[in-house]
């Protein structure tokens, strides 16, 4: 090698030493496994849509994303986890409403701050709930149902899927907007909730659509209302809430984070990619059987999202004054 040729290896390489480790990280990302920390047990709705996005970022990117399910003490371990983890874009996190807009009210203290620690990557998917009945109960609208509570005040039971749950507030939302006053029986889990209305536990619940929708095809359960502003393509027939009740909107939704400080590209990198998926029509599909709409944004639009959803939601808990210490 001539002097010129080796004098222009060297300094190549005494470039690369100065490059910041975020950035070769970028540009060279994804270069082992990925780890997916969904904060919640398999087979619910947010494991089902993280699996799927696992499995196309495992075939795009060239590496293994792979789930981690790590349930418990209403997802603040996970979060927790997380937040602690390297912001490398190689631990990331798979968020839902619950996860942080309501848990950073309903603590009074948690071991992360829920927008400052974590990098907010996407939005994937909003979900609305369906507010069900047991069929013995007289009611076949949301008019009728706020009608049926004011004449008897007290007397109509909802569950839901625990304290402080989008559920629970749901149903404080309900009563709050309607000037009704109805008893709330918590259970554990979405699932529990809706046996107890089938069982007759209970009168009414708000209701996960995975959870709901085979009993109200199978006439078990009423659907009356959907928490969306607008109707689901899922279950088209039933109106939205806000069609009785003007401004009625909580939705479930789900996105991907990771810890605070990633490196920039690779946000945008991961954000770009899961666009795409959401643009194919056989995710969509899926999106729909799990009663969920795509939803996609950028980074800095999910950020904004979620401080508006904490302030939205902290209210609703306030009010409700569901706490968990």
């Amino acid at each position: 090698m001539n002097s010129h040729l080796r004098f222009c290896a060297l300094f190549a390489f005494g470039a690369a030493l100065f490059v910041p480790a975020g950035l070769v990280s970028a540009q060279q990302y994804p270069l082992r496994p990925v780890r997916v920390v969904v904060p919640f047990p398999p087979g619910g709705i947010s494991d089902g849509l993280a699996r799927v996005i696992v499995q196309h970022l495992s075939t795009t990117q060239g590496q293994q994303f792979v789930v981690d399910n790590r349930p418990g003490a209403g997802t603040t371990l996970a979060a927790a986890q997380v937040a602690k983890s390297p912001a490398d874009g190689y631990t990331l996190y798979f968020t839902d409403v619950t996860t942080h807009a309501i848990n950073a009210s309903l603590y009074s203290r948690l071991p992360f701050d829920s927008v400052q620690d974590f990098s907010q990557v996407s939005m994937v998917a909003q979900t609305p709930l369906i507010l069900i009945v047991h069929p013995s109960l007289p009611v076949k609208s949301v008019a009728e149902l706020v009608a049926l509570a004011k004449a008897r005040p007290d007397e109509i039971n909802y569950a839901s899927s625990g304290n402080g749950t989008i559920l629970h507030l749901s149903g404080e939302t309900l009563k709050s907007m309607a000037k009704v006053k109805m008893v709330h029986i918590p259970y554990k889990g979405s699932a529990p909730a809706v046996a107890a209305v089938l069982g007759g536990e209970a009168s009414i619940s708000f209701s996960t659509t995975p959870a709901a929708l085979p009993h109200i095809k199978a006439g078990k359960l009423r659907a009356l209302g959907v928490t969306s502003m607008s109707r689901s393509p899922v279950v088209p027939e039933v109106p939205a809430m806000t069609e009785t009740l003007k401004g009625f909107d909580i939705v479930l939704y789900s996105g991907m984070m990771g810890p605070a400080g990633m490196p920039g590209d690779v946000v945008a990198q991961l954000n770009g990619e899961i666009g795409k998926m959401l643009a194919l029509q056989k995710v969509r599909d899926i999106w729909t059987g799990y009663g969920a709409a795509p939803v996609m944004m950028t980074p800095a639009k999910f950020t904004e999202h979620l401080r508006s959803d904490i302030a939205k939601l902290g209210k609703l808990v306030k009010a409700a004054g569901a706490t968990i210490d």
